[in-house]
């Protein structure tokens, strides 16, 4: 139901975009989410966009680099990150909220797509 992808290994300072394929049965009047977890720490919110793109939340570590938007017609949520920092290394997961807002807590999500790997080198 949920594929997430674009996932690499990127030089820090440099972009990359995610995306997240869902199908329209799914989540088509939810909110949508992007987290992320490094080995040893619990799973972290990054950003989230309501269901019809209106709003859009970030976790302050990522606010003003990541953009996160979604194509309606293509069933697709991007996460378009920028300046990027080894910090930012982690799996990457998309989520789609029980709502059609974009809460911040992982609980508040109800589909999960399977993880890619963002690794930024210094």
């Amino acid at each position: 139901q949920l594929q997430a992808s674009g996932g690499g290994l990127v030089q820090a300072g440099g972009p990359l975009t995610l995306s997240c394929a869902v199908s329209r049965r799914t989540a088509s009047n939810n909110g949508m989410g992007w987290f992320r977890r490094v080995p040893g720490k619990e799973r972290e919110f990054v950003a989230g966009i309501s269901w019809n793109g209106a709003s859009t939340m970030y976790s302050e570590s990522v606010k003003g680099r990541f953009t996160i938007s979604r194509d309606r017609a293509k069933d697709t949520v991007y996460l378009r990150m920028s300046s990027l920092k080894p910090e930012d290394t982690a799996v990457y997961y998309c989520a789609v909220s029980r709502t059609s807002h974009s809460p911040t807590k992982d609980s508040q999500h109800n589909y999960w797509g399977h993880g890619t790997h963002v690794t930024v080198s210094s």
